[in-house]
């Protein structure tokens, strides 16, 4: 179970140090496989201004651009298409690991027009499998400060081994509770407060199990939505998941992944366009498919 300490805290309401938690968890039964210093390989990299971006002399998919990383201008060919002046980005000197890619940067003379480091996109950090462009930053975003720490970057990934019988923990909750009752801090409470407008259900769920059975699924819950208009997650619901190894996909996809990791409370999401009748839980009948 992966988990990173901000994760954690947002369930959590303590001042113990991180090695006091991981003593802690250790001592409860939840052994410890290790701590990942997320941002270790992104030590050198700092935000920069784009000072100027102007077309490469030689190469129409080119631009040359004069960066500002805090210490100095230095120039920098890109073939970003949205390299542009006055932007701000993720600058890579000359010299460093490039963590996506595996490259060793190197200074260089590219199409006659030297290049002094990088201007980075998410594949080259290896967050993602996008390399469209460079990382667009905010206009506010601090010239010359680590872009980890300024991301969030720096938050330690906590990975702990779970035992059968500690399925209350396949959760972050779950593992904040635990600490809680063990006097590293105070439980968090839930936001439970309603949601907005409420309707009657057309769909329904019915539990369909021989009385000798009923243990299997002895409660499910649903909740329908509607006017729902799918998109991209909320970029903090991203970053957690892409810490704990999980691609985000879209906001319905990301959602049910993230309360299953939040809450240790597996869900899946249906079309109801796709649905015919009531939803219905049962035992698999003999000869049947357990999988369209």
């Amino acid at each position: 179970m992966k988990f990173t300490l901000s994760w954690l805290k947002a369930h959590l309401d303590t001042t113990a140090s991180l090695t006091e938690i991981t003593d802690r968890l250790t001592m409860l039964g939840l052994e410890l496989e290790g701590v990942e210093d997320r941002a270790a390989a992104f030590r050198p990299f700092r935000i920069a201004h784009v000072v100027e971006a102007v077309q490469h002399p030689n190469a129409d998919r080119l631009r040359v651009c004069k960066v500002d990383a805090g210490d100095g201008v230095v120039q920098v060919v890109c073939g970003a298409p949205n390299a542009r002046t006055g932007m701000r980005g993720v600058f890579a000197p000359a010299g460093t690991h490039i963590p996506g890619t595996g490259v060793d940067l190197k200074k260089g003379v590219i199409r006659g027009e030297e290049s002094n480091g990088m201007l980075l996109s998410e594949r080259e950090l290896g967050l993602s499998d996008d390399h469209e462009g460079i990382i667009d930053l905010p206009a506010d975003a601090p010239v010359g400060a680590n872009w980890a720490a300024w991301a969030g970057f720096d938050d330690p990934l906590i990975d702990i081994a779970i035992t059968p019988n500690r399925g209350d923990c396949l959760g972050v909750r779950g593992i904040a509770r635990d600490l809680a009752a063990a006097g590293v801090g105070t439980l968090k409470p839930l936001d439970t407060s309603a949601v907005k407008g409420s309707f009657v259900s057309p769909l329904k769920w019915r539990i369909d199990l021989p009385a000798d059975r009923a243990h299997l699924a002895p409660l499910v819950v649903g909740r329908y939505f509607r006017g729902v208009r799918n998109g991209p997650s909320p970029k903090w619901m991203q970053d957690r998941l892409r810490a704990v190894g999980l691609r985000p996909i879209s906001a319905l996809v990301d959602i049910t992944n993230y309360v299953m990791l939040d809450l240790g409370r597996p869900l899946h999401a249906y079309d109801p366009a796709k649905v015919s009748g009531d939803l219905v839980i049962r035992l698999a009948r003999p000869g049947e498919s357990t999988w369209p």
